[in-house]
């Protein structure tokens, strides 16, 4: 089903890429110390004192390029699971895989191994959103209505958090307290590029995965019978679809927390504006969630009173809402 488009693809990329650099670049500006546009400039390229210098290219520039990477995984994720599941309601977040992901990685610092083998925590986090995403998959197989499958989603998040207060329970000191709980909230603080070397393989090779899914997708959008019939092979494509959401996911979890909503608003927004066929909001979803991840994160930066807001919050206030709106505007479809 399509619809007249608002502004064309190509307008819609181009204006969500502007953007995106303007948005980067004010992003630069804010922090524990405010930098002057002009600071931050030859921050970039290495012109300005050695503490600037610091500042913006070990600290600013890799949490930018983060917050880009995690928001276009998110945006995208959520395009795809829309189109995989076909339904208007599913996003890593709401179906549980989220939540998944975080408990992986929750049990992989209780364990103690994060200062040992770093490359353990993106793991524990795929491993969890791979298990999660699989079992949505293999209800969808089945066949089974919106309403079941976002129930599914809720029962797999309740038994994700409940795993992850058992673990938090038996935490063994207050500093690996801490540490979890700082990944259940959300935070690009303090991020480095290393951070972002771990993270960049796995989320390109979900990328890889889900490579040339749109097609099917489209497909997929007029029934499992006629996606067959068009030549679809639909385990392919979910175990695809599964392998490639759950290896980015997992990399956004491992290094900045669980955070909610993106998948889920983004492609609405982006549907809004051009199309309905899952093929031809994947891109412009990456590029808006980017969008959005990246103004959340200024705001994370703001001082409000005498603490600080984190990103998971922020974008949990901002969605919620958002989420409510949808499920009002569907409601039709999902009975």
């Amino acid at each position: 089903m399509s619809k007249p488009n608002v502004i064309s693809p190509l307008g819609l990329n181009a204006a969500l890429c502007a953007a995106i650099l303007l948005v980067a670049f004010f992003a630069g500006f804010f922090g524990q110390v405010n930098l002057t546009g002009g600071q931050f400039l030859k921050g970039l390229i290495g012109r300005a004192d050695t503490a600037t210098n610091i500042i913006v290219q070990e600290l600013r520039l890799p949490r930018i390029i983060l917050a880009i990477l995690c928001g276009a995984v998110l945006g995208y994720s959520g395009a795809l699971l829309q189109g995989l599941l076909r339904n208007p309601l599913a996003d890593p977040g709401v179906l549980g895989v989220s939540a998944s992901a975080s408990l992986g990685a929750v049990v992989v610092i209780y364990l103690g191994s994060t200062s040992a083998i770093s490359f353990l925590v993106p793991f524990g986090a795929i491993t969890g959103a791979m298990v999660a995403t699989a079992l949505l998959v293999l209800l969808s197989m089945r066949e089974t209505s919106v309403l079941t499958l976002i129930l599914a989603g809720v029962g797999i998040s309740s038994l994700a958090a409940a795993g992850i207060s058992l673990v938090m329970n038996f935490a063994p000191h207050p500093m690996t307290l801490q540490e979890m709980i700082l990944w259940m909230m959300g935070s690009l603080e303090n991020r480095t590029y290393y951070d972002l070397y771990l993270a960049l393989p796995f989320m390109a090779a979900g990328a890889l995965c889900v490579a040339g899914a749109g097609q099917g997708l489209n497909a997929l959008s007029l029934g499992s019978d006629t996606a067959r019939t068009m030549g679809v092979d639909l385990k392919r494509l979910r175990a695809r679809v599964v392998v490639g959401t759950a290896l980015a996911v997992g990399a956004t979890v491992a290094v900045a927390g669980a955070i909610g909503f993106v998948g889920l608003m983004v492609p609405h927004f982006v549907r809004a504006l051009i199309d309905f066929e899952p093929k031809r909001i994947l891109f412009p979803s990456a590029l808006m969630g980017a969008l959005v991840l990246l103004v959340a994160d200024i705001i994370t930066r703001l001082p409000v009173g005498s603490g600080q807001l984190r990103l998971g919050v922020v974008m949990g206030v901002i969605g919620a809402p958002v989420f409510l709106y949808i499920i009002f505007k569907t409601r039709d479809s999902m009975r």
